[in-house]
């Protein structure tokens, strides 16, 4: 039976290479236009490389098939130029794959930048050694290609794969799961999976190359020992790629949904507010009014030992009344966003006196923060040095904000009691996570009994956001 189904697939080899370029041609358009630009999800600003990768690797495949025949109809016994452009689109396909996987890697931190360039630099290792000087020294045209084709396979493909595995699954850990969809959660596996089985039959039993493990691991020693060409064993992981990633991006309309229904309970809230903000103005307010000027009445009548009671009476209704009006919305001020250095300063500096604080700024072109974001990180941050101060018996603070690749994080770490795993919520933890949700940010709390507790907050900035 499997040599039946190898004598099939060799008497129409052509059909089967154009069906499989035309899989991965399906893949890469299915998610280019499955891409978002507004979604908060890493995974959403690295869906072009994968796509990139998909109609490559289609047009790579369909040149095994279009260049043979083009030299047939035309009788061209010469045909390097063809495969000289059919290598370099195999190049740039595993590297867009391999850039795939670098940016689901992210964020990165300070120091590691330069992870993002990695590929860029296998690429031009990739074009001096094999492709160009292998041409200068190799005469024979088709041991060219082998050589070029293994090299990449090796060396590009096997790592892109790896790094867009393991880039796939941390994200699915870190942005996926937290959504509690585990359809979606079964469908990034599948797409790894998928991922890790190209770079399994595409990576190591690649084209025949002149260094080991080329020289023993290749399509032809795999066919012997398997009975089937490995390039099957790709069309089926292609096939895993294309049904998993057409739903996985199915979470792009699941969150556009979810971003509704917030808008939708924002504006639920932002009415019971004015509701409220009616009836606080024509009931409570208008009896402390009341108040006020009956104070300042019985004043005129007070005796004098008694004024300055008086005056306390009167001062502490004219402050009620500005922390009621405090509750009432104001007019929209003409200031749309703050400097959020700014607002944390002196929040941070206040809290020196009480505690010693050690902070590190790592915010290089932080952009300017709306109004409410600034209100809600600043009394995030408040909020959390409140509760060091208060219950960690912690000596000492260390508050880290860093920006960087689009995302703000604030980390405060104390090194007091912890908190204990049946340590029932308080209100300010709620408070923290009711604000880490308004914000649309991540929240984490670790926290080891007499070993202190760190809490940080990743929040993503987009443009749109702001």
């Amino acid at each position: 039976m499997i040599e039946s189904l190898n004598d099939f697939l060799f008497q129409y080899k052509y059909v089967f290479k154009s069906l499989y370029g035309l899989l991965y041609y399906s893949f890469g358009l299915s998610v280019f236009l499955h891409s978002r630009h507004f979604s908060r999800l890493v995974l959403a600003k690295s869906l072009p490389w994968l796509g990139g990768f998909g109609i490559l690797t289609a047009l790579y495949e369909w040149g095994n098939v279009f260049i043979p025949l083009h030299g047939q109809v035309q009788g061209l016994h010469d045909q390097t130029i063809f495969f000289i452009f059919q290598q370099l689109i195999l190049g740039l396909s595993l590297v867009s794959l391999f850039q795939f996987g670098i940016d689901m890697l992210r964020p990165f931190g300070t120091h590691f930048r330069w992870v993002r360039l990695v590929p860029t630099f296998v690429l031009i290792l990739w074009l001096f050694g094999p492709f160009i000087i292998g041409f200068s020294l190799i005469p024979d045209i088709k041991d060219w290609i082998s050589f070029t084709a293994g090299t990449a396979a090796r060396f590009i493909c096997i790592p892109a794969s790896v790094v867009a595995t393991v880039g796939l699954i941390h994200q699915q850990r870190r942005q996926i799961k937290p959504m509690k969809l585990p359809f979606m959660d079964v469908m990034t596996r599948c797409a790894a999976g998928g991922l890790a089985a190209y770079g399994l039959f595409g990576g190591i039993f690649g084209p025949k190359s002149f260094f080991k493990p080329g020289i023993f691991l290749t399509e032809e020693s795999f066919t012997d020992f398997v009975g089937l060409n490995p390039h099957l064993f790709m069309a089926l992981a292609g096939v895993v790629l294309f049904i998993a990633f057409t739903r996985l991006l199915e979470i792009f309309d699941i969150e556009t949904e979810v971003m509704v229904r917030n808008m939708e309970q924002e504006q639920v809230i932002a009415n019971e507010r004015e509701r409220m903000a009616r009836d606080l103005h024509d009931g409570a307010l208008q009896q402390v009014y009341a108040s006020g000027l009956l104070a300042q009445s019985l004043k005129k009548r007070t005796k004098s030992e008694n004024l300055s009671e008086a005056d306390r009476l009167i001062n502490t209704i004219n402050e009620a009344i500005l922390q009621l009006r405090d509750f009432l919305p104001r007019k929209k001020s003409e200031v749309t966003s703050v400097d959020l250095v700014g607002a944390l300063q002196p929040k941070i500096e206040e809290t020196k006196q009480y505690i010693q604080v050690s902070t590190t700024w790592d915010i290089e072109n932080l952009p300017p923060f709306s109004i409410d974001q600034a209100r809600h990180l600043t009394a995030f941050l408040n909020e959390v040095m409140s509760n060091v101060i208060r219950h960690s018996k912690s000596q000492e603070m260390d508050i880290k904000i860093q920006y960087l690749e689009h995302l703000l994080t604030i980390e405060v770490r104390d090194y007091g009691e912890g908190i204990s795993s049946g340590a029932e919520q308080g209100y300010g933890l709620r408070n923290m996570r009711e604000r880490s949700k308004l914000l649309g940010a991540e929240l984490k709390i670790d926290s080891e009994r007499h070993h202190g507790t760190v809490v940080r907050l990743e929040l993503l900035i987009k443009e749109g956001n702001l």
